[in-house]
């Protein structure tokens, strides 16, 4: 099956939008074609592991390089890549739950976790963007099946509600903090594993986290993230944010909708 075949708009149902403005999250199961996203996924493995710059062996990285290898915005790179990032299911679905008329690709991420591979401290993406509203949203695709041990993504339920922690960077210190503000406030964690083809959906602002890999094959995940089409630039309140302004939004200022050539309007 093309992925054009895949590309049937499929409207989420009321209830999976009202879960995830309630939870922060949904994960929707068998939302892609398993062999269509294998194939997709070799080629994005591929690409990730030939332009990664991580040299170092695990035990002398930082617990963040030890989360995970990660190469960002291979759209650009293939065309084959391209295509997946620009799925309209995927655009669609996003939109829908975020409750906007279309969404703007902010950038994509590969985050492949090595066999041994540390765990993902809590945090929040959003951080990191200097977005003027919380109109975010990032679609979490394992490229083959994720069980427990090998460190599924896990969110906090509800946990976009808070204001506690939207100044922490990912690190040893959010992990340490985040997760016992979310156990002392009755966060409960949403921890469960992925077959090939289930995709997750988290709001910029939801905490999330994720175990380590003690399995011994390697978890490879694609991310997208979506924008509000009409989305509008903050002024950066951090170095990330100033960073991801000049890296992602080049060209572009406070105030500008967040429209540059990296970010095209990819859907519904």
């Amino acid at each position: 099956m093309s992925l054009d075949a895949l590309d049937i708009d499929r409207e989420p149902p009321a209830v999976t939008i009202d879960a995830y403005r309630s939870d922060g999250f949904v994960r929707l199961r068998a939302l892609l074609d398993p062999d269509e996203v294998e194939r997709y996924g070799a080629e994005i493995t591929r690409l990730t592991l030939a332009l990664n710059t991580q040299t170092r062996p695990l035990a002398e990285r930082t617990t963040y390089d030890r989360a995970f290898l990660q190469v960002m915005n291979l759209w650009r790179e293939s065309a084959r890549v391209r295509e997946f990032v620009f799925h309209r299911r995927l655009a669609a679905v996003a939109a829908r739950l975020m409750g906007v008329r279309a969404v703007r690709l902010y950038h994509d991420q590969s985050l492949y976790k090595e066999p041994s591979g540390g765990m993902t401290p809590a945090h929040a993406d959003q951080y990191y963007w200097p977005f003027a509203s919380d109109k975010a949203i990032t679609a979490w695709i394992p490229l083959q099946p994720v069980p427990l041990e090998m460190g599924p993504l896990a969110f906090y339920r509800g946990s976009h509600r808070t204001g506690f922690g939207r100044d922490l960077p990912i690190s040893d210190e959010s992990e340490r903090r985040i997760s016992a503000a979310m156990e002392a406030a009755g966060f409960d964690i949403d921890e469960a594993p992925y077959d090939l083809g289930d995709v997750g959906f988290h709001g910029g602002w939801t905490f999330h986290r994720a175990g380590a890999n003690r399995g011994v094959q390697p978890r490879s995940v694609m991310t997208i993230i979506y924008i509000d089409a009409d989305m509008r630039i903050a002024e950066p309140v951090n170095d990330m944010q100033r960073n991801d302004l000049a890296r992602w939004l080049p060209g572009l200022r406070p105030g500008d909708i967040a429209a540059s050539d990296l970010n095209p309007i990819i859907g519904p």
